[in-house]
């Protein structure tokens, strides 16, 4: 039986390619010209204004960051589709994240789904996103509401595999600070209380804890304070704390386990220690099979075939997971370099400029805009994303 729907996919298609030239013009015009977490004005200026000629209603600023935007068009507020676009840029890499094309494929699904359906009966939200590196503008975004009332959030994300969802861990920041007692190293080293040993006691520790974490929990420190003259015993000294965990609960509890382990070293050392969450952290990634297999099929009719990611790899954390813990939503990653290749390097920020990125963000594009459709137009598909959606965590 024919998919009635063949005939609104067609005509998304003839879309993206007649927008083709113009989405690399403004991929192209994102990487040329990077910006930082929320230092995005130039991105968030392009962006708006070719929704705007499209007759989006845009909205700047939202939720109180300058480079956010939201833009809607639609004649109902259910069913809801958000695509969400990704701008920001790394220090010296630049779009060695790939974020241009994450842009450019949704500002195209964008563009394609307006132009062929003006008047659905539904809405098509699109929300700017910056800040994904450094400070998670999706978590600020959800919080304030944004999500609400979407069924499904969208998006792909450019990397070295062509894989249907992304394994992205839970993440936070822990500051460790132990306090001792300042003196002369020699002159009255027993009225000394050593902080910075303290710390690397702490340190040491570290092993004996990764050896009994389950697969995804990982915790990586730095010292950010270790005392300030090598004459004197440092009366403070202080870490910081990379956590992660494969489910937000797994990374809660690293959490504990390290304030746990920082009170034992604390009393055996005979300093005081205060350790504390510095960020809210990224929740971990929850995938929505339902929309990610309309995506993975809708991408292999004009692109690469998706598989399921390796067990047990894990790539990182991200604040889609944020908006994943909220409302149904995809991340899929599909690949611009080989899987001997990884993204945040200068390799992947000039694949991000160069032919097969070309040809993955049109790819993604289409894919995207035929995976909104079906969410606006296909009877049930909502129900059964919200049904996943809210089936009981593993």
């Amino acid at each position: 039986m024919t998919d009635p729907l063949n005939e609104v996919y067609d005509l998304l298609g003839q879309q993206i390619r007649k927008r083709a030239g113009t989405l690399w013009d403004v991929t192209l015009a994102l990487h040329r010209s990077p910006e930082l977490s929320y230092e995005e004005v130039r991105a968030a200026r392009l962006l708006t204004g070719h929704l705007h000629e499209a007759g989006f209603e845009v909205e700047c600023g939202t939720a109180g960051l300058a480079t956010a935007f939201t833009a809607r068009t639609g004649n109902a507020e259910r069913p809801c589709v958000a695509l969400l676009l990704e701008y920001d840029a790394l220090p010296e890499l630049g779009h060695a994240c790939g974020h241009n094309l994450i842009a450019a494929a949704g500002l195209g699904a964008a563009l394609a789904v307006r132009g062929v359906l003006p008047d659905v009966q539904g809405m098509l939200l699109v929300v700017g996103t910056p800040a994904e590196e450094r400070g998670g503008g999706k978590v600020v975004l959800t919080e304030a509401g944004v999500f609400e009332g979407v069924d499904a959030a969208l998006m792909f994300h450019p990397g070295a595999h062509d894989w249907r969802w992304a394994p992205l861990t839970a993440s936070t920041q822990v500051s460790v600070a132990f306090h001792g007692r300042a003196a002369h190293p020699t002159g009255n080293p027993t009225e000394g209380i050593d902080a910075l040993a303290a710390l690397i006691q702490f340190f040491n520790t570290l092993p004996v804890i990764s050896r009994r974490l389950p697969p995804g929990s990982h915790v990586q420190g730095i010292v950010t304070q270790g005392g300030r003259a090598t004459n004197v015993v440092p009366d403070h000294a202080e870490g910081l704390f990379g956590l992660r965990g494969a489910t937000t609960a797994a990374r809660d509890d690293l959490a504990r386990q390290l304030a746990v382990c920082a009170s034992g070293v604390a009393e055996a050392t005979g300093t005081t220690v205060e350790t504390a969450r510095i960020d809210g952290g990224y929740r971990h990634f929850r995938d929505n099979a339902v929309l990610s297999g309309r995506f993975a099929s809708h991408l292999a009719g004009c692109g690469p075939e998706l598989s399921e990611p390796v067990p047990g790899v894990w790539l990182g954390s991200s604040d889609i997971g944020d908006v994943s813990n909220r409302v149904p939503a995809i991340h899929p990653f599909v690949a611009i370099v080989g899987p001997e290749s990884s993204d945040h390097t200068a390799q992947f920020a000039d694949a991000a400029a160069g032919p097969r990125g070309r040809a993955v963000m049109l790819a993604a594009a289409e894919a995207l805009a035929r995976t909104a459709v079906d969410v606006l137009l296909t009877p049930g598909l909502v129900d059964k994303a919200w049904a996943v959606h809210d089936l009981p965590a593993e």
